[in-house]
């Protein structure tokens, strides 16, 4: 029980001044410029507990701000997905009670569900310490833990300036394509999911509309992959539901396909839809042909095949095997002899595959590398091999282009 606890001195926490001062270092100017450090300062040695909740009030108040600078567009949504207080104007905020300011700031992602449980939990502290009495005082703990969390989840961090869908559609319709920064990627991975979802909802559209230029389009498609990293899970989800709807019962097509690849979302696409995909596209290898001849044809596919990251989204084992097959068969080539510009050449293979090939399966996985070794079995593979010497060194050098050791 509390009474049996010890009572901790207010002295006792003025007496650790490595530990408060260390936290109270790290409030941001903003609020150094308010006094706030000298107020708390004062009250530490006669009334820890209006010390902690001078902090306590800061950092509610920070979140306010926070919470407008954020954009009441994202605290609107917000609030109507998780049944808050009606957000629509600014004064909404500030007639927010204290818990739901840290509801809110939770539900638009400026806290983690970690630092939203522990700023309640000094607000329940506060509660204890605002109604002190013979059976509880402040404790050292209390008064640390508060310090410590308002200090390190709120005063010390600086407002996130949210990025907006205009700050990304300036940069994807310019006409040279464009790398974002390091400093606009740390914005969007601070980005709340509505924010984020409505980005790359933007950029899905962008690349998929026939309307736009190709520049625009491809400009998406590469701010969709400089962004992958930082979108959500549960943005990355919604996407894909977008995606899947757009489909339908009908297999995935190439422009959504390398879009849902480039957003990070084709593994939460229909399993079903990706697989008639990579069906579809080992159809047209099959119809281009692997032999060196067909060189002209064999770019434009392969580049499409790198653009949706390889294999790593095919489920279906045998089409994996029968596409890794046309790989190995259209890289080691066949017996050469005499070019039509009267140079020899011990092996004719298709210049224009090979490095598209070579990029393609240095990406492979464990387990397609299983399936590039398995098809040396075959008997199609292992024939060609065994036609030149040159021709099955070019298999072994795609093996440890795949990473075997």
């Amino acid at each position: 029980m509390a009474s049996n606890l010890p009572v901790v001195q207010h002295t006792e926490l003025v007496s650790q001044p490595t530990t408060v001062d260390r936290f109270l270092l790290q409030i941001r100017p903003q609020w150094r410029a308010k006094s706030l450090i000298e107020r708390v300062q004062r009250l530490l040695p006669v009334d820890p507990s209006s010390a902690c909740q001078r902090l306590l009030n800061a950092s509610l108040h920070d979140l306010r701000e926070k919470i407008v600078l954020a954009g009441l567009d994202i605290a609107k949504q917000a609030a109507q997905l998780h049944s808050l207080p009606t957000i629509a104007k600014a004064e909404d905020i500030e007639n927010l009670s204290n818990n739901r300011v840290l509801d809110l700031s939770y539900r638009m992602g400026l806290l983690t569900r970690a630092e939203w449980r522990r700023l309640k939990r000094c607000y329940e502290i506060r509660r204890d310490l605002e109604h002190e009495d013979d059976e509880y005082e402040a404790q050292l703990e209390d008064c640390v833990y508060i310090f410590k969390t308002c200090i390190e989840v709120v005063l010390s961090r600086d407002p996130v300036e949210l990025l907006k869908v205009t700050n990304v559609k300036d940069v994807v319709e310019q006409a040279v394509p464009q790398f974002p920064e390091e400093a606009f990627l740390e914005d969007y991975r601070n980005a709340p999911d509505p924010r984020q979802q409505e980005i790359m909802l933007f950029l899905v559209s962008a690349a998929l509309d026939p309307a736009r230029p190709d520049v625009v389009r491809c400009n998406a498609v590469e701010m969709m992959k400089h962004l992958q990293e930082g979108t959500k899970n549960p943005v990355k989800i919604e996407i894909a539901t977008q995606l899947q709807q757009r489909v339908g019962r009908a297999i995935v097509d190439v422009p959504v396909m390398k879009v849902a690849h480039a957003a990070g979302v084709a593994p939460y696409l229909k399993r079903t839809s990706r697989t008639g995909y990579f069906a579809d596209l080992l159809r047209r290898l099959n119809e281009i042909g692997y032999q060196w001849r067909k060189y002209e044809r064999h770019a434009d596919i392969l580049a499409e095949f790198e653009d949706v990251g390889g294999l790593q989204h095919c489920d279906n084992d045998d089409v994996a095997i029968d596409v890794i097959r046309w790989l190995v068969l259209c890289y080691i080539g066949e017996p050469g002899g005499m070019t039509r510009y009267g140079h020899r050449r011990e092996i004719f293979n298709s210049d224009a595959a090979a490095p598209i090939i070579e990029r393609i399966v240095k990406r492979f996985s464990e387990r397609d590398l299983g399936r590039l070794k398995s098809v040396a079995m075959g008997r199609a593979v292992k024939g060609a091999l065994a036609a030149k010497k040159g021709i099955a060194q070019r298999y072994e050098d795609l093996i440890d282009i795949a990473g075997d050791v």
